[in-house]
Parts: C-alpha cells; structure tokens; sequence
C-alpha cells in the first residue's frame, strides 16, 4: 500500500521508497564516544536509521557531534519534556519521535509541531498502551486496538489543525495478533508512512519469532515502510534480524543468504560448525546470493539445488556444488575455504 513520502535526512520513508531498517541505541547517549561507535557498527550492519534516546539537555548538546560522525539519519526519542524536543530539532535531529500523550498540554505539542515546520523535519507518533489517556481507558476499560486506534486519532487531531502532515505513524503492541489488527486498520484510515514491530518482545530468540509474526504478515500485504526488530539484547542483533526478515520476504537483497539442512542421524561430519564458520565467511562478500551447507551428499545438491553455491558433506569429505552442479571434491578440513574461493572466483 502506497503511502505518503517522507524524508528523513536523505532517507526516503514510504511514496514506494524500500522498506527502511531502524534501531535504536542501547547505551547512554549521555556516553558518546560509546553510542557513535555503536552507531557506526549498526551503520555497517545495514541500519539506515538510528534512534537515541534524549533524557536531558546534557544529551541535547551531544547531537551535533554525533551526526559529524554518523553517515546515517538520527532520530531524537523524547518523552515528557517538549523542550527537549525542540532544542534536538535545533541541534539538528533529522526526526523527532514522540508520544503526544506524555508531552502534556496541547500547546506543547504545537510549539514541536511549529519547530518540525521551520526545520521541515518529520515527527514519528507513537502510541502505546502506556500512552493511552484515561478517558480512553475508562471507555475500552483496557489498552486493547480501538482505544489505541481511537489514541491516535485524536492525537492526530493537533497535527491537523496546524495543517502538519510530514508524519510517520506507530502504533506497536506487546501481542503480534493485536499488532497486526492494529496496522491494517491504520493502514485504511491514514496515508501516512507506518513504522512496523512488536514492542517489548522479549529476549532475542522469543523476541525474533514475535516480531517475525506480526512484521512477515504486515509486509506482506503490503503495510509497512520501515521496521525495528525491538529485542532484549544487542542493537546488533536487532538489524541482522531486520535484513533477515527481509531477505526472506524478497523485499531487500542485502547480501548472501545461509542455507542450510537441520542435520539429522545420516550426517557424518559437525554440520553446525561448518555452516557457522560459511556464516562467518560470508560477512565480507556483498553479493546477493544464495549458499547451502548441506549434510548428505547424495541429496545436498538436489535440496539445495536453488543455491548459487554449496557444500554436500560425507564422510570427513565433502562435495562443492555450483548451481546444483558438482565441482570438486574436497577434504573437510577444507571444504569452507574452498567454497569461499569458488564464490570469490565470480567477483
């Protein structure tokens, strides 16, 4: 589904533009020499927008340095304090993220809405069961779709009176059913670009299959211009698990992609090390092709047989196969090394 375009920096978000990986920093942005690493670690994973976390003015003060050191847009996440807000969109936040029902008074919201204009800057609203007023509430008795539907909906009203319409849309849920119902009807109603996830999913393999629920079944339809894996644990793991989803959705190519069979009684040699140590090789090759690490021989490349590139493992032996077709035979100890160089001899 088609949205509206909306730039961030210089990264464009919905209008047909790719779906756009984010994350968020995990450490102190008060500490900035560690949060510009983490920045430029997540920058080299594939992340394409960051988020950090702004508490206090000190914080404020660190966006300029940040951004002279990041090739990325950075996203300023306030909650409470509207002056927060404004100060980061005049230090230079390329987007502002906030949540209208724990700004406060509406004329706080305005004075941010009137400061994104003069920076022509876009602000992401975020809606969350803990955001949802009490008026809301008292209605739906808990934080279930319609009171976050109707949360949004009058917390849209504001930008709508000031004619305000470079907005992106979130609106997560801890439950990747309820998540889902929720965008598709958000999807219906509004024509602002979406930011998709499961937050508060968990530790990172719970964490992973949530998100994947709700994220593979949104874009799917079609609903969904950028996405955050939210886990418990590295902000790593949160791009690598991003690229994956789209990757096997066919909405990126990012890379090769690791195949590789379960294992099972037949396998004669440490499969999962074989396949951790092609992982680890494929890190340095940016071509986007499929790779197998395949257990049997005697089926390895006809299972496999969609694979640019492979291996069918023996007996302490193995077999190198290129687009289902045999190439060599090699000694275990070598097989890793000697499908790299095969797939490097393409480059």
């Amino acid at each position: 589904m088609k949205t509206m375009l909306v730039f961030v920096g210089a990264v464009q978000i919905g209008g047909g533009a790719p779906v756009r990986i984010q994350s968020m920093t995990k450490c102190k942005t008060e500490n900035i020499k560690a949060v510009i690493r983490e920045i430029n670690g997540l920058e080299k994973a594939g992340c394409e927008i960051i988020r950090v976390a702004v508490p206090n003015q000190s914080v404020v003060k660190n966006i300029p340095i940040i951004k002279t050191k990041i090739n990325i847009p950075l996203v300023a996440d306030i909650h409470f304090d509207h002056r927060l807000a404004i100060e980061s969109i005049k230090a230079g936040a390329d987007k502002i993220r906030i949540n209208p029902g724990n700004i406060g008074a509406d004329y706080k919201v305005r004075e941010i809405i009137e400061a994104a204009k003069n920076k022509n800057i876009p602000i992401r609203i975020g809606v969350n069961a803990g955001s949802i007023s009490k008026s809301i509430l008292s209605k739906y008795k808990n934080p279930n779709v319609k009171a976050i539907l109707e949360s949004i909906k009058q917390n849209l009203k504001i930008f709508e009176k000031k004619d305000f319409q470079n907005l992106v849309l979130s609106a997560k849920t801890a439950n990747p059913i309820e998540t889902v119902e929720v965008y598709q009807r958000l999807a219906e109603i509004y024509p602002y670009p979406l930011h998709i996830g499961v937050t508060e999913a968990g530790l990172p393999f719970d964490g992973v299959i949530r998100n994947t629920a709700a994220i593979a079944i949104l874009l799917n339809k079609g609903i969904g211009d950028t996405i955050r894996v939210s886990l418990t644990g590295p902000s790593l793991l949160e791009v690598e698990a991003a690229k994956e989803i789209l990757s096997s959705l066919g909405k990126r190519k990012s890379g090769p992609t690791l195949i590789s069979c379960p294992t099972c009684g037949r396998c004669d040699v440490n499969i999962v090390k074989i396949a951790r140590q092609v992982k680890k090789q494929l890190e340095n090759i940016k071509l986007p092709i499929k790779v197998a690490v395949m257990g049997c021989v005697v089926n390895g490349p006809g299972e496999a047989c969609s694979a640019d590139y492979g291996i069918a493992c023996g007996k302490r032996s193995g077999i190198l196969f290129r687009k289902g077709k045999i190439v060599k035979k090699s000694q275990e100890e070598n097989l890793v090394s000697e499908l790299i160089a095969l797939i490097q001899e393409q480059r």
